[in-house]
């Protein structure tokens, strides 16, 4: 933990850079289907292969690489892994400015994630430099910045891909990493190794002690189901909506509004975690919100109102904000000092596994039928609530 106020310069750096490098993140993405056709392919099925390719390859290769960037940020720094990730963000988005084929952003993409893994290594930097009692607040500040940067992003980047086009934004995308890597590079810095906690993992060294650790594995399961739902709507409440007798424009904007009530309702959850965990063990916790989930799921699909939907899918979110916050809180309690990063890489690497299959199975389930998604979203909540809620006495959940 970093001394005296230090953790507080420690956690406003790893916010802000979070924060901006979120929103650098979405400034472009949103549009890469565009600037595919301005590449040259013209067939829609194929504009569409390519960008879901090129947008899921990165999460793909980060989740499977996040645990050893973990570790070697546990060797060699965390402040050190982060500077490496955003360096390379940097050349690697300027570079995207210059590419003249699609399959030429799928490899940056893929080379994007063996380089990536920043996301989780600001959560174990916050966590790590906070005092114990002030972890969820750490965490839920820094996954907030994460849910509101991607908020702004696409609408900073309509603007600037008007002023300058589509290609022109991925240099401003490389400037907004630039200056998330400067407030690393001069605010943050890496706080002294604490002792092992009570509970934690007592192999420091040994990746299999750490998953061994009580209630780690069942922290990391339920990090993935809470991702794997929360991203599952995206592709299928528009038609949705559709189904249920709407207009197209009347599609579009309300669609735009419940995934704003959704990702407002996160950040509530993000931020009220903490005064829930003072009194309330973690893993009841992790159960109440995913049972809140659940219970907004039942409401988004019994209403009809806009307004009812929306105030559904406000307790949704907030639910699962909640549920995540002190999901990663209570996995990071037992992880060990010196493995910090490494278990954190292990809790991320979950998120993005959860956020890389979510809207390929949405997409085969709902060619079936769109209520299919919702059923397995309901099932796993509820799974999710049940196993957290009688493991409550394990010790990852204190």
């Amino acid at each position: 933990m970093a001394d005296g106020g230090a953790w507080r310069r420690n956690q406003f750096a790893v916010t802000a850079a979070s924060f901006i490098g979120f929103t650098g993140f979405t400034l472009v993405m949103p549009f890469l289907p565009v600037y595919i056709q301005q590449l040259g392919v013209t067939d829609v099925g194929e504009v569409a292969l390519w960008a879901g390719l090129s947008l899921g390859v990165t999460p793909a290769v980060t989740a499977v690489l996040s645990p050893f960037w973990g570790r070697l940020a546990d060797r060699y720094g965390r402040k050190l892994m982060v500077e490496r990730a955003l360096i390379s963000f940097v050349v690697i988005m300027a570079a995207m400015a210059y590419v003249t084929r699609a399959w030429h952003i799928f490899a940056l993409r893929a080379v994007q994630g063996i380089f990536a893994g920043y996301g989780g290594l600001t959560l174990a930097m916050a966590a790590e430099s906070a005092p114990r009692d002030r972890m969820a607040a750490a965490i839920g500040l820094v996954q907030t910045a994460q849910r509101l940067g991607p908020a702004l992003g696409p609408v900073i980047g309509g603007v600037v891909a008007e002023l300058v086009g589509i290609r022109r934004a991925f240099f401003v995308t490389a400037g907004f990493y630039a200056i998330a890597l400067g407030v690393v590079f001069l605010m943050y810095e890496d706080p002294v190794r604490r002792e092992p906690r009570p509970g934690a993992a007592k192999d420091e060294g040994d990746v299999r002690a750490l998953l061994r650790a009580p209630g780690f594995l069942l922290m990391m399961a339920a990090i993935f189901v809470l991702t794997f739902v929360d991203r599952s709507f995206a592709p299928i409440l528009p038609l949705y909506l559709a189904s249920r007798g709407r207009a197209v424009q009347e599609v579009l904007l309300l669609s735009g509004a419940l995934f704003s009530a959704a990702a407002g309702g996160a950040v509530i959850g993000n931020q009220s975690c903490e005064r829930l965990l003072r009194t309330i063990a973690a893993a009841r916790v992790v159960a109440g919100g995913a049972g809140a989930a659940a219970l907004g799921l039942v409401w988004f699909l019994s209403a009809s109102h806009a307004a009812a939907l929306g105030a559904a899918l406000l307790l949704f979110g907030a639910g699962a904000g909640v549920a995540i916050t002190a999901a990663y809180t209570a996995g990071g309690r037992v992880v060990p000092a010196a493995s910090h990063a490494t278990g954190f890489g292990f809790l991320t690497g979950a998120s993005l596994a959860g956020l890389a299959l979510s809207p390929v199975l949405a997409g085969l389930l709902s060619r079936g039928h769109l209520l299919a998604v919702f059923a397995l979203d309901l099932l796993l909540l509820a799974a999710m609530a049940a196993v957290t809620l009688r493991r409550s006495s394990s010790p990852a959940s204190s």
